[in-house]
């Protein structure tokens, strides 16, 4: 019989905890059999879990006294709020209470308090947040998403070869193409950094098919895409605002006539999948890649859906030994 993964699930991060918070891991509990620990303030999480039947499920509830906010500072994880959820959901990982967390809070707290509790892999000098963004044929792994605002060309090696593993162990791609994202695909185009960790990734032991572009994240063209922190998170908020614009434009424009809410009706089916496939719930959240466990940070405004499915997420990082992969590649 498989050991029983257990996650530490911050009850009290993300704009809607812990409410949200706690439907979603119940529900990930309830369908795929995982076992919880939820840490925050007890008597609102168990508030919370009166809402739901538990029977028959492995959960349990961690008191932490203090929150890291949205608008902390990251080492507040670290240094003045060691009672946090954040911070007490990485102990229980070390202490093997636990083995992945799961949290919706304040990313750079989370990405903190992962590093100063679990420590980076040997190998590794910066972690790195990876998110998942759809294209035309499947999936386009993104990273750095927002960890590592400045980068040298070392931690970009490093980068692209946590996510070729990523990519070829948890996203199935046997052989993942990875690119440099740059303002151009010809030789010489780009800054210096863009430019020397090109010269580095000449020689690395994956695929590296060179620098590409922001359109080539989404045409199908890559299946891992490394740049900054900042740039990446730059990516992935223009890539939300888009959603949101066009979803916001096509129900204006259905709005405005007859025949187009008749077409709507017809077209139904291929919106409502259109939309499952652009939708961050599916995906979960973003993994924490370069630390000693696993941990999903997830966006702050998660619902129970994607909550569920970053603690499945977890859940797999965990089974599929990433950790172990990694360290043996660097």
């Amino acid at each position: 019989m498989s050991e029983q993964i257990i996650i530490a699930v911050d009850a009290m991060g993300g704009d809607h905890g812990p409410g949200v918070i706690v439907d979603g891991a119940i529900a990930a509990a309830r369908r795929w059999g995982s076992s919880l620990i939820l840490v925050g303030a007890a008597d609102a999480v168990a508030a919370e879990l009166t809402r739901h039947d538990t029977s028959g499920l492995n959960v349990e509830i961690e008191h932490a006294a203090d929150v890291v906010g949205m608008h902390d500072a990251a080492s507040d994880a670290v240094r003045k709020k060691r009672n946090s959820s954040i911070r007490i959901a990485f102990d229980l990982v070390k202490a093997g209470r636990a083995h992945a967390v799961v949290s919706a809070g304040n990313s750079g707290a989370t990405m903190a308090a992962g590093m100063f509790v679990l420590k980076r892999i040997p190998g590794i000098d910066r972690p790195a947040i990876a998110t998942v963004l759809p294209n035309v044929n499947g999936q386009t792994l993104l990273l750095d998403a927002g960890g590592n605002v400045d980068c040298k060309p070392l931690h970009l090696l490093q980068f692209a070869t946590m996510g070729n593993v990523y990519s070829r162990e948890l996203l199935g791609v046997k052989k993942p193409r990875v690119g440099l994202l740059s303002n151009g695909e010809e030789e010489g185009k780009g800054n210096d950094l863009t430019r020397e960790t090109h010269a580095l990734l000449t020689s690395a032991a994956f695929h590296y098919i060179g620098s590409v572009e922001g359109r080539d994240i989404f045409n199908g063209s890559v299946d891992v895409v490394v740049c900054d922190g900042f740039v990446g998170n730059v990516v992935l908020k223009t890539c939300e605002g888009t959603a949101e614009a066009i979803g916001q434009i096509l129900r204006d424009e259905i709005s405005k006539s007859l025949i187009a809410k008749i077409g709507y009706l017809l077209a139904r089916p291929a919106f409502q999948a259109f939309k499952k496939r652009v939708d961050y719930a599916e995906y979960g959240g973003a993994p924490l890649l370069g630390i000693q466990g696993a941990g999903v940070i997830c966006h702050g405004g998660s619902n129970a859906k994607a909550i569920m499915n970053a603690v499945n997420l977890a859940c797999l990082a965990v089974r599929q030994k990433i950790n172990d992969k990694l360290a043996a590649q660097l």
